[in-house]
C-alpha cells in the first residue's frame, strides 16, 4: 500500500475547501498543531462535537508516524474525552510514539487548552506501511 497525499486531507489539507488546514510542528521527537474550533465544529449548543476532536488526535499521531519516516495507518484508536471543549476555545494537539515494534507503533495524543487542562486523549496502534 501507498500511502499518497493529494492535498484533500480534511485536518491537513490545503486543498479541501470543507478542511480544517492544520499545519503542524514535528521536532523529530514530537509532532504539535494548535486549533481554534468553529460554530461548523459543534456538537450540541457551543460544544465541540467529540468527533472533530477525535479526529485531530487520531491525525497528530499519524501525522507523526510518517514525519519520523515511519508511514502508517490506524489500526486501533482508545479515545478518552475528559471535558467538554468550547467553539472558540484554543487547544494544542500534541503526540509522541510511546513503542516501536516491527509491524506496530503504538502512539500517544493529547488535547490540551491554554490553561494546561487536558480536554481528550488516546492511544493509537498504528500499522506500518
Amino acid at each position: 500500500m501507498e500511502l499518497i497525499d493529494d492535498g484533500y486531507c480534511f485536518v491537513c489539507g490545503t486543498e479541501n475547501p470543507a478542511g480544517l488546514k492544520l499545519k503542524f510542528i514535528f521536532d523529530g521527537r514530537t509532532i504539535r498543531t494548535e486549533f481554534v474550533p468553529k460554530k461548523e465544529h459543534q456538537g450540541y449548543y457551543n460544544i465541540v462535537h467529540g468527533g472533530i476532536i477525535s479526529t485531530l488526535l487520531d491525525e497528530a499521531m499519524v501525522k507523526l508516524a510518517i514525519e519520523s519516516g515511519m508511514p502508517a495507518v490506524t489500526a486501533q484508536m482508545d479515545v478518552r474525552l475528559k471535558k467538554a471543549l468550547n467553539i472558540g476555545e484554543k487547544i494544542t494537539v500534541q503526540a509522541e510514539i510511546v513503542r516501536d515494534t516491527k509491524r506496530l507503533l503504538t502512539a500517544y495524543a493529547k488535547a490540551v487548552t491554554i490553561d494546561g487542562v487536558v480536554v481528550a486523549d488516546a492511544t493509537g496502534k498504528l500499522m506500518k506501511v
